[in-house]
């Protein structure tokens, strides 16, 4: 399928890659070049592929909290959440951010080889609850300004007051060029930025916005490593369905004191007994630790396994994300990353790599 700028991809020269069915924008020119315009500046993404679906109805709240691991109830009106859909043995079916946008309406973004996973999901789950679920994600597009210098940008059209006033995680209805808007402080790069979901019918006008403002177009391979050193969960690397919220570190998501949820007792049961846990590795060697090769101990025993892996151009190393058994000690880890044959000498450190001056 094709985003709705599609042929602004095109007329930009942008080399483009199939994602989840999507027809996307790898990159426009040097990745490495658009990494860091995201880091230092700013960047502008085409994100049209994702999933939205708005659940509304009198249950709405309890509808989400039996179906979702977050306590949604906490979620106030203009306020967003990182969440997970899981099923009955706790595992990732995918993550979600939520948004409230009135009392008894929400809007879920999910990620693009999900959503329609999603949507049926949540369907089958709202038996004996009154709630509408509208899968909308063929109506909506998404675009992003990522960056340090976002919100300076985004006072061209938006007035100081409302960009002051939308806190991370927070949303408003705005309008752009005229065109009414769905404005989130959302992201997926670690850096500050705004997430605007927009009706298809005019995305492009929203796009040629800015991209006449000057705001560079950034493709997937520059969001992938964005993401890999602000250590957020790629579905399909970090996160499936044999993953559970738990295993990934994020426990601070799941709110087990609450009343039961699809996944509940699972999560409540591993929560003691987890077996590996999600890890930052650094290397030493600027090869790259690809998804899938091993994490070996000094014995050669293998003890974990790449999800995720790339040269960082911020740190200007080779980083990986890693599920590493939960009887190896992290802090005292000697091991190796098995890259096609060689042992290559690694460290555990914390994640995320990257975090972003406050």
């Amino acid at each position: 399928m094709e985003t709705p700028l599609h042929q602004q991809h095109v007329d930009l020269n942008a080399q483009l890659t199939d994602f989840a069915g999507w027809q996307m924008p790898l990159k426009y020119g040097s990745e490495t070049s658009e990494h860091c315009t995201v880091r230092r500046d700013v960047g502008l993404f085409d994100l049209s592929h994702m999933g939205e679906i708005y659940v509304f109805g009198n249950d709405a709240i309890e509808f989400l909290n039996q179906a979702l691991v977050s306590d949604i109830a906490k979620v106030k009106i203009g306020r967003a959440k990182y969440t997970m859909i899981c099923d009955e043995s706790g595992g990732a079916i995918d993550d979600l951010v939520v948004y409230r946008l009135a009392e008894t309406d929400f809007m879920i973004v999910a990620n693009a080889s999900n959503a329609n996973t999603v949507a049926a999901e949540l369907i089958k789950r709202a038996d004996n609850f009154d709630v509408t679920i509208m899968d909308r994600s063929l109506d909506t597009a998404l675009v992003a300004i990522q960056g340090p210098e976002a919100a300076t940008h985004l006072l061209k059209w938006v007035s100081a007051e409302t960009i002051s006033a939308l806190k991370n995680y927070s949303c408003v209805e705005v309008e752009l060029d005229g065109v009414a808007v769905l404005l989130a402080r959302t992201g997926y790069t670690g850096e500050d930025g705004f997430e605007i979901f927009v009706s298809i019918d005019h995305v492009a006008q929203i796009w040629d916005l800015f991209i006449k403002a000057g705001i560079a177009p950034i493709g997937l391979a520059a969001r992938d490593t964005l993401r890999l050193e602000a250590g957020m969960p790629l579905y399909g690397h970090e996160l499936n369905l044999e993953i559970t919220p738990i295993h990934a570190g994020l426990a601070r998501i799941v709110a087990l004191d609450k009343s039961d949820f699809i996944g509940k007792q699972a999560l409540v049961e591993l929560s003691s007994k987890i077996d590996r846990r999600l890890v930052g590795i650094e290397l030493e060697t600027r090869r790259i630790a690809r998804a899938g090769f091993n994490l070996v101990d000094q014995a050669g025993v293998v003890v974990g396994q790449v999800t995720s892996g790339a040269f960082s151009p911020t740190l200007g190393k080779s980083i990986a994300m890693a599920y590493l058994d939960a009887a190896v000690d992290q802090a005292t880890a000697n091991i190796s990353v098995d890259i096609r044959g060689t042992l290559e000498a690694a460290k555990v450190v914390s994640l995320p790599f990257y975090r972003r001056e406050s």
